[in-house]
């Protein structure tokens, strides 16, 4: 059910109040620190992986194996931190107006319901399975019976 008028423009109102009372908050909620953070990290991260690049190829030179093998997990591991980050920060910049702060009809990352598929299932036929006196024998007379109905058959 719709807001009505006087609601809405109360709503609106104590908007206002909350984005000038705490406009940390409001930055918060805009996403503008953590777009922030994830640049950071996404440095940070190609930082390290060059630290593990380096490990990898003084573990290589020096003989240590070991070395070279922490180097490769830091860099697996950067990489992993790193893309994650890059992925957020990367996202779209839809600010909203400060009116529409607290909106959360209008989220465009919703899932929808989409029409389409079977009502039903089909049923699922049964093969028909050869009788009884057939599949009498050991497991090598049953193959060969098998191999002589294929060939008689033109396979």
């Amino acid at each position: 059910m719709p807001l009505s008028e006087e609601e809405l423009r109360l709503l609106e109102q104590m908007e206002r109040a909350l984005a000038a009372e705490d406009p940390k908050f409001v930055s918060a909620l805009q996403g503008r620190t953590l777009r922030r953070v994830a640049k950071m990290r996404t440095f940070a991260a190609g930082a390290v992986f060059l630290g593990g690049i380096a490990m990898l190829m003084g573990g290589t030179m020096a003989e240590m194996p070991w070395l070279g093998i922490l180097g490769f997990l830091v860099m697996l591991g950067s990489a992993m931190v790193g893309l994650a980050a890059w992925r957020g920060h990367r996202a779209p910049e839809d600010r909203p107006a400060p009116d529409a702060l607290f909106d959360f009809d209008d989220h465009p990352h919703r899932f929808e319901v989409i029409d389409g598929g079977r009502t039903t299932k089909p049923k699922r036929q049964r093969r028909q399975r050869a009788p009884r006196a057939s599949r009498q024998g050991t497991f090598m007379q049953r193959m060969e019976q098998r191999w002589q109905q294929r060939r008689g058959q033109g396979f």
